[in-house]
């Protein structure tokens, strides 16, 4: 019962009350706090520990942000709100997100992909930062404390009603820094605001198929991944994992595709280019290795840049024997080969996604947030900030900046007083 008191104490202070105690809810917070250090602010966290995606990112090393600082480059890794975030992003974007660490002693680097992480590989250094910024600031932090009810505020009464299962509280502004919950939704809807059901975004896809049995592991450095019957394709690296086909440009591919992908029910043909090249300019690649390397096996020495158990199975897969030389190859052979290096086709049954990781596409309605502020245009005092949004983006620190962005921007508005 003691914050209970506490709150009774300060009834006649500037109250701010967020909930959820994720990255944008802390960020938030701690902006709130410092803009108006008269202020009351209140941070409800439903679990028994916050920060936890911080805590679990990055194979918990903390990919905080990406090294991409023109806000209109940055905005194109967000399949959802790319138009939205450009002036959220002239404002705060990844470069202030790392003069804000590096102010408060977190020393962060580079990584060849464009990551961003603590110097230290560990996400408890980010923790830690959040953690002594809010207390520093005055933010109190309560656990254990999940939101029951949401009342906007009336002529009568002039404050908003937060009902938690413990006690309710009363504030001037709310900020929904709730992730992507359900029952936050729900309860968001049922107060007025529209939401986009969420599907699944980031998530591998789940192939069955002899081409990759048993080559955990490996990877190509640049491919092409096209899903048949769409617009979809990407390019990146890709990785074969134990249930089908993972890395950046299947990721990239699961995010911008959420929507459609599911409509297909995660069913359908995926057609790959190992190889980042045309079919013709491969037939006429495989016939020069067939005048110059014809006493050599096909399938002993691996070619165009792929690992000898890939290049092994393609080979098989073009029906060419184990034994065959170069020499020996019929024109059907080499017209199978070529395909196979170039478009082969993978029927996908599913997916798989990363349960600590886990991105949704969906939340409340963009068209009804006024991203000067991050607040919402159908009830005045009420703040938006994270997954709560229906704004995602792909791999790689993106989401953590949407997320700083936000909690950044809509603290500094709910710290004034109107």
């Amino acid at each position: 019962m003691f914050y209970l008191v506490l709150f009774i104490k300060a009834m006649d202070r500037y109250k701010i009350i967020i909930i959820g105690g994720g990255a944008a809810g802390f960020f938030a917070a701690i902006r709130a706090a410092e803009c108006n250090p008269a202020a009351q602010v209140i941070i409800l966290e439903k679990g028994k520990d916050v920060l936890g995606k911080v805590k679990v990112s990055g194979g918990g090393r903390c990919n905080l942000t990406h090294a991409c600082f023109v806000p209109r480059e940055l905005t194109k890794f967000y399949p959802r709100g790319e138009k939205e975030l450009l002036g959220p992003f002239n404002r705060f974007a990844c470069g202030d997100t790392i003069e804000w660490f590096e102010k408060r002693g977190v020393k962060t680097k580079i990584e060849a992909d464009g990551r961003m992480f603590p110097t230290s590989d560990d996400s408890q250094t980010i923790i830690d930062c959040l953690w002594a910024a809010a207390r520093k600031a005055g933010v109190s932090v309560y656990t254990n404390t999940a939101l029951k009810a949401l009342k906007a505020p009336t002529a009568e009464r002039k404050t908003w009603v937060v009902e938690t299962a413990q006690q309710t509280l009363y504030a001037d502004r709310v900020m929904m820094a709730c992730g992507s919950s359900p029952s936050m939704w729900e309860l968001l809807g049922k107060l007025g605001h529209r939401i986009i059901d969420p599907v699944p975004s980031l998530f591998t896809f789940n192939i069955k198929d002899p081409r990759l049995s048993d080559l955990l592991g490996v990877s190509v450095p640049l491919a092409e991944a096209v899903i048949e019957g769409s617009k979809l394709s990407s390019v990146g690296p890709l990785l074969i994992t134990h249930w089908g086909l993972s890395g950046p440009a299947i990721l990239k591919l699961s995010a911008w595709g959420a929507r459609e992908l599911a409509s297909m029910q995660y069913r359908f043909v995926l057609r790959i280019n190992w190889i980042m090249a045309k079919l013709e300019d491969t037939r006429q690649d495989i016939d020069t290795l067939k005048l110059e390397d014809g006493r050599k096996m096909v399938a002993a020495h691996a070619q165009f840049g792929l690992a000898t158990r890939l290049w092994k199975r393609l080979v098989s897969a073009a029906g060419i024997r184990e034994d065959k030389r170069w020499a020996d190859l019929n024109k059907k052979e080499i017209q199978q080969l070529a395909e196979e290096l170039t478009q082969g086709r993978f029927q996908v049954n599913g997916k798989s996604t990363f349960k600590e990781e886990f991105v949704t596409a969906g939340g409340v309605d963009l068209k009804e947030i006024d991203f000067k502020t991050f607040g919402s245009k159908l009830f005045p005092g009420l703040y938006f900030a994270g997954e709560v949004l229906n704004i995602d983006a792909i791999t790689g620190g993106f989401n953590f900046q949407a997320a700083w962005t936000g909690g950044w921007i809509a603290g500094e508005a709910m710290a004034t007083v109107q």
